[in-house]
């Protein structure tokens, strides 16, 4: 009785995470990015994202307005149901802002990416991602 009434609540939505990393910095700089791909088993989208190496995280988006870039934050990222979604340079990635040390090779950054699914049910996410090197 108990399994078929699990079974007929509705899961949330699996999302899952590859190809992470963030940008290393130098001394006393403040802020860098960071970057993944996201895929989901059905339509969500990405509504936080934090870390405890900032003070702040959000999800941002790099896009030329009167032929200059243009970098602002997003209020949500979509995670169309099955299609992986690229956080990159250049494009939608993570802000972190108000870091709280260098980031160097061989560190680690982890992040809490907050996912809303279609019935509004949220789930975290965890992702660990290695820094790279400046120029890389």
């Amino acid at each position: 009785m108990v399994a078929a009434l699990l079974a007929a609540l509705p899961a949330a939505a699996e999302v899952t995470a590859r190809d992470a990393w963030a940008r290393g910095t130098v001394a006393g700089q403040k802020s860098s990015g960071a970057f993944v791909v996201l895929t989901s088993t059905e339509d969500a989208k990405v509504v936080a994202v934090k870390s405890p190496l900032a003070k702040s995280a959000e999800i941002h988006v790099t896009e030329a307005h009167q032929g200059m870039m243009h970098m602002h934050a997003v209020e949500a990222l979509a995670l169309p149901a099955n299609t992986p979604v690229e956080l990159k340079p250049g494009a939608h990635h993570v802000m972190l802002m108000g870091l709280t040390r260098t980031l160097g090779a061989g560190d680690t950054v982890p992040l809490t990416f907050i996912v809303e699914d279609a019935r509004g049910k949220r789930t975290s996410v965890e992702v660990k991602a290695p820094v790279r090197p400046l120029g890389q």
